[in-house]
């Protein structure tokens, strides 16, 4: 026994560890600390951006009252163009091919204008379409036959009313997002397993009840996230409204009290504030309605609901 322990090996030594030093990081830091800082200096320091003007400025009632026209514009178009867009889709997806190269045409044509020159058409189709009149054809012939001096025209518009401001920049956002979200729904659409829709059809639903009932419940986990980069976008993409113009935005109150006082860059500035503050609640929104439609779809595993799998999985061991 004397002789056993005495062979016996030595126990190894213990490891010695040597944290990996990463001397990139640290000069990736000093960098950008140095960079940040140059930047603040810059900000604080030189007397263009004018703070206090700006924020004197800023928060006026033409610009809260543009502020809100840039929210409602917002809204209003993405409800549209999101309507809009599944109507599309589906033609797109029918199996009647002159209805489906409809829908491919109008998506290939909007998707291929950029929207501000889009905007500028529909702010001048009142040159197209001057006067609008309802009522009984030839009246004016008729009553000069019979000797009488009537009009029997009970409605007229005029186009260049129409197409003007609000509505021909709402028309122009509306046809350009309604391409682009139908392609995101198509996309949709075709992510759910068509074993679903034939199902559905087995049991003897409609085509129309097995999409709202089926299918575009199941497509919203993929349709949600492009849906909430669209309408982030679409906020930005109302500062194109000065090709129109809708003089109530909030980037043309903006840059008029710039023109008008000569302070172009406290006003650029004041713009990017605002915009960084309306996207930034979007992107909360949209961080809330993802987690939404993303529930039992492969999310990550929280630490209670790991603690309560462990403890499932030990009572059933025993």
């Amino acid at each position: 026994m004397a002789s056993d322990t005495s062979t016996r090996p030595a126990p190894p030594e213990p490891i010695q560890a040597v944290p990996v030093r990463h001397p990139g990081r640290w000069v990736a830091a000093a960098v950008i600390a140095v960079l940040a800082a140059m930047f603040v200096h810059m900000l604080v320091t030189n007397p263009v951006f004018q703070w206090g003007f700006m924020f004197d400025n800023m928060f006026s009632s033409g610009v809260l009252r543009g502020a809100r026209t840039t929210l409602v514009m917002t809204v209003l178009a993405m409800l549209l163009g999101i309507l809009f867009g599944i109507v599309v889709a589906v033609m797109r997806l029918s199996p009647n091919p002159i209805v489906a190269g409809a829908s491919w045409a109008y998506v290939w044509f909007f998707r291929a204008i950029p929207r501000i020159v889009l905007l500028f058409f529909c702010a001048n189709l009142g040159a197209l379409y001057a006067t609008y009149e309802l009522g009984f054809p030839f009246d004016r012939q008729l009553m000069d036959l019979f000797g009488f001096s009537s009009d029997l025209r009970f409605l007229g518009l005029d186009g260049n009313e129409i197409f003007s401001g609000f509505f021909a920049g709402l028309l122009g956002l509306v046809l350009s997002e309604a391409a682009y979200m139908a392609e995101i729904v198509r996309a949709g659409i075709q992510s759910v397993d068509p074993g679903q829709t034939e199902a559905a059809s087995a049991l003897g639903m409609s085509r129309g009840k097995t999409l709202r009932r089926i299918v575009l419940p199941q497509a919203m986990r993929v349709i949600g996230p492009p849906t909430g980069n669209e309408t982030i976008a679409m906020l930005k993409d109302t500062s194109l409204l000065l090709a129109v113009p809708v003089t109530t935005e909030l980037n043309f109150q903006l840059r008029a009290i710039g023109s008008r006082t000569f302070q172009i860059i406290p006003m650029a500035v004041a713009s990017i504030l605002w915009y960084l503050a309306l996207t930034s609640l979007l992107m909360v929104a949209q961080h809330f309605i993802e987690k939404r439609f993303s529930r039992g779809f492969g999310g990550r595993e929280t630490r209670q609901q790991r603690a309560e799998r462990e403890a499932r999985s030990v009572g059933s061991t025993h």
